[in-house]
């Protein structure tokens, strides 16, 4: 018996990349096999529509994204796997929800700050750009999560204060009309790996600098090739500790293979040759999850199969949810 209902959304935008696999995906579909948690994973495109107002790059990640999570392990037998946009439950709910949140609070949410110190230095309008999407979202982001009472929802720490507004938003909800939600609590994990990108800084779609994870061996070799090192000729030791090549091979390396090649750094192995090993050993990890993807890339009707039977596995559980809402907030039949 599950004793833990665990929730990961994945926005579809953009292609994934190393950084998201083995800070997000490779952790999550590994605790997915746990027996101990009941998971749930869904592709939120309404909050994609929120940074990109491309319908064909929307479109297009969402099958890139959903088929990278099915061919890196995902199994949609074992978890609950749908699309966001799948569950008309979750925007009814987002509006019950938003009768019901300060606007103070959403005042306060760093991501809408962050825009509006961004106008202000420019000297623009401080409200200049900046829609009600970006500006309630936290509210749908409390839907998605409250709709299902999910317990546990993995984050990292940028995103723990959304965590903290879902169950403000729980708390007052249930202080008006009784106790229908949880609380939710955030799950930050310290220990997975945050990785450097080809600059050295974090690697992120916004910096460009990242490593796509399905390309094919020559562009991944090639892309290796392009992490930025210093000028450390061969034979002189390197701090592996200073080292984006050092830090993805830590990311994908056995505790035997990173002592290894912490040795090598010591005793001055050249860039060259560490960049070589490390293409092996990412591409030793990823080829087979590669040839997945390609596979269900070609075959879009199934993964809208698949995203269709998580659908109805989540609205098995939403659709009566939302009624019980309804119910509490007055929106029942007549008579």
């Amino acid at each position: 018996m599950a004793s833990a209902r665990v929730l990961t959304g994945i926005t579809t935008t953009g292609v994934p990349h190393l950084g998201n696999y083995v800070g997000a995906i490779r952790p999550a579909v590994a605790a997915s096999r746990s027996a101990e948690v009941e998971s749930f994973y869904f592709l939120a495109d309404y909050h994609a529509l929120i940074k990109c107002q491309d319908p064909e790059l929307v479109h297009r990640s969402t099958l890139e994204i959903a088929a990278t999570w099915l061919a890196l392990g995902l199994d949609p037998q074992r978890v609950v796997f749908y699309r966001q946009s799948d569950i008309p439950e979750i925007p009814e709910l987002t509006w019950l929800l938003t009768c019901m949140t300060a606007k103070g609070l959403m005042n306060r949410a760093h991501a809408y700050k962050a825009v509006v110190q961004e106008n202000e230095s420019a000297g623009e309008d401080p409200d200049f750009g900046i829609t009600m999407g970006l500006f309630s979202y936290p509210i749908l982001m409390a839907a998605d999560i409250l709709l299902f009472n999910a317990t546990r929802i993995p984050v990292g720490r940028d995103q723990v204060q959304h965590i903290e507004m879902a169950r403000d938003i729980a708390q007052r909800f249930n202080h008006h009309y009784g106790e229908h939600f949880v609380l939710p609590e955030a799950v930050v994990d310290d220990q997975v790996a945050v990785l450097q990108g080809l600059d050295g800084r974090k690697m992120s779609k916004s910096y460009g600098n990242t490593i796509p994870l399905f390309l094919d061996d020559r562009q991944l070799r090639k892309h290796i090739n392009r992490i930025k090192t210093n000028l450390l000729e061969p034979g002189e030791p390197k701090d592996p500790d200073d080292s984006t090549v050092f830090q993805i091979w830590r990311a994908f390396a056995t505790p035997e293979q990173t002592a290894e090649m912490r040795a090598a750094f010591a005793a001055g192995i050249a860039w060259g040759e560490a960049k070589k090993r490390l293409f092996e050993l990412v591409d030793g990890e990823l080829a087979p999850a590669r040839s997945r993807y390609q596979a269900l890339l070609d075959d879009p009707g199934h993964i809208e199969a698949v995203l269709r039977d998580g659908a109805a596995k989540a609205r098995a559980l939403a659709a009566p949810r939302l009624a019980e809402l309804r119910r509490a907030v007055g929106i029942r039949p007549l008579g």
